[in-house]
């Protein structure tokens, strides 16, 4: 696996590598991750980190210019543990990874697996790292084109990814496979945890006994939807509701908790700042009594949704496509952008919360019916012994002048 980026860390993208890989291990797979030099070892997992950048210690997350030359390291350290662990699959994620794969995997003559989670120049208009009618558009643009069109097969994380590859991108829709974000149903069961567990993580944070909990777990980003959220939760203050937001994640909580004091609700928001996504997020996550997914993005997956889903949580969420594809009609949806429309739709569940229990219910089960990591592993392993088979299934032992002969 190509992971153009720091794994591991506690959000986002880095859950769905870690649980894909998680599972395909479970069925037998031997698995090395190719990564940057930052980020957290995981036990049982093979990582292979790149060298570390001379001029650059640390970088920020999302799109940078810098890593362009991280990814450079990533070829170089890809085409090295390549030679030595002879692939019989190549699975790059994120666009990075299928270039830098897609390049060596026809040098190596190997399947390239692109795991696609979102648009490369949606992404980059989102982090605010080129506009539309810039100059560097049409650039990325093509090089997003090209990475679509390297691998036999793409995995997309949502349904309307499929379209925007077939239509955008021209990719056939035979190479396409569907494969949904899912939810580590053990990991965020609702039922690991007790009163008095719940009771001690709201003691840690200072949240008032008897309050209700607005939860939210993941990036903290304008794209993410986080100052709509402190600004619901200034609305919900001002109309006299009790209600406290746990607010799970990073970076830029030393702006955002900036925002909060401006806005007046330091009193009724706890920033964690980062949160283990193996020893403390389910049971930080199930002290919530609603949780929310402002996200703006129209581009990108919403992982966190499913977590909530697992843990048996009404969801507010801002209308997309992604909100709708993983709630159906379960979800308590909001124009996206409209604080307004968020601070109602929260104070609605609050004095409501039977309705938000059999929300929360039927959401847990749609996520055991429709989101498990172990049944998304199968399709994974049918995509692969697909391609090997195209390719003959010949033995892949031998050195690189053998493979070119």
């Amino acid at each position: 696996m190509v992971a153009p980026t720091s794994f591991f860390m506690h959000y986002g993208g880095h859950i769905r590598i870690l649980a894909e890989t998680r599972a395909l291990q479970a069925l037998g797979h031997e698995i090395t991750i190719v990564t940057y030099y930052k980020g957290e070892d995981l036990p049982g997992l093979d990582i292979r980190r790149t060298a570390r950048l001379p001029w650059r210690a640390d970088y920020e997350v999302g799109s940078s210019r810098h890593k362009i030359a991280f990814d450079a390291y990533l070829a170089a350290k890809v085409w090295q543990v390549g030679r030595q662990t002879r692939p019989d699959i190549i699975h790059g994620h994120m666009h990075e990874g299928a270039l830098i794969g897609g390049l060596l995997a026809r040098w190596w003559r190997r399947p390239l697996v692109f795991d696609f989670q979102g648009s490369l120049t949606g992404e980059m208009i989102d982090h605010g790292f080129i506009r539309p009618a810039g100059v560097g558009y049409q650039l990325w643009r093509r090089i997003e084109w090209l990475a679509a069109r390297l691998p036999q097969a793409v995995l997309v994380s949502s349904l309307r990814a499929a379209p925007l590859l077939q239509e955008q991108f021209g990719v056939p829709p035979a190479r396409i496979h569907p494969l949904p974000d899912c939810a580590d149903l053990a990991h965020f069961d609702p039922a690991r945890f007790s009163a008095a567990d719940k009771a001690a993580v709201r003691a840690q944070f200072g949240i008032p006994a008897g309050r209700p909990v607005v939860a939210y777990l993941g990036l903290l980003a304008d794209y993410q939807g986080t100052p709509h959220l402190l600004h619901a939760a200034a609305q919900l203050k001002a109309a006299g509701e009790e209600v406290h937001f746990l607010v799970m994640g990073f970076p830029n909580e030393d702006q955002y908790l900036a925002m909060a004091v401006a806005l007046g609700v330091e009193d009724r928001v706890t920033f964690t700042g980062r949160v283990d996504y193996e020893k403390h997020a389910p049971l930080y996550l199930s002290v919530g009594d609603i949780a929310v997914s402002p996200k703006l993005s129209a581009t990108e997956g919403s992982g966190k949704v499913l977590n909530y889903m697992a843990l048996g949580q009404p969801v507010v969420a801002f209308d997309t496509r992604v909100h709708r594809e993983y709630l159906a009609d379960l979800g308590v949806y909001v124009p996206r952008g409209d604080v307004a429309g968020l601070a109602e739709a929260i104070r609605a569940l609050l004095h409501d919360p039977g309705r938000g229990w059999a929300l929360g219910q039927q959401l847990r089960q749609r996520a055991i019916q429709l989101y498990s990591w172990t049944a998304a592993a199968q399709k994974i392993e049918a995509v692969y012994a697909s391609l090997l088979a195209a390719r003959g299934a010949r033995p892949l032992a031998g050195n690189l002048r053998e493979d070119l002969e």
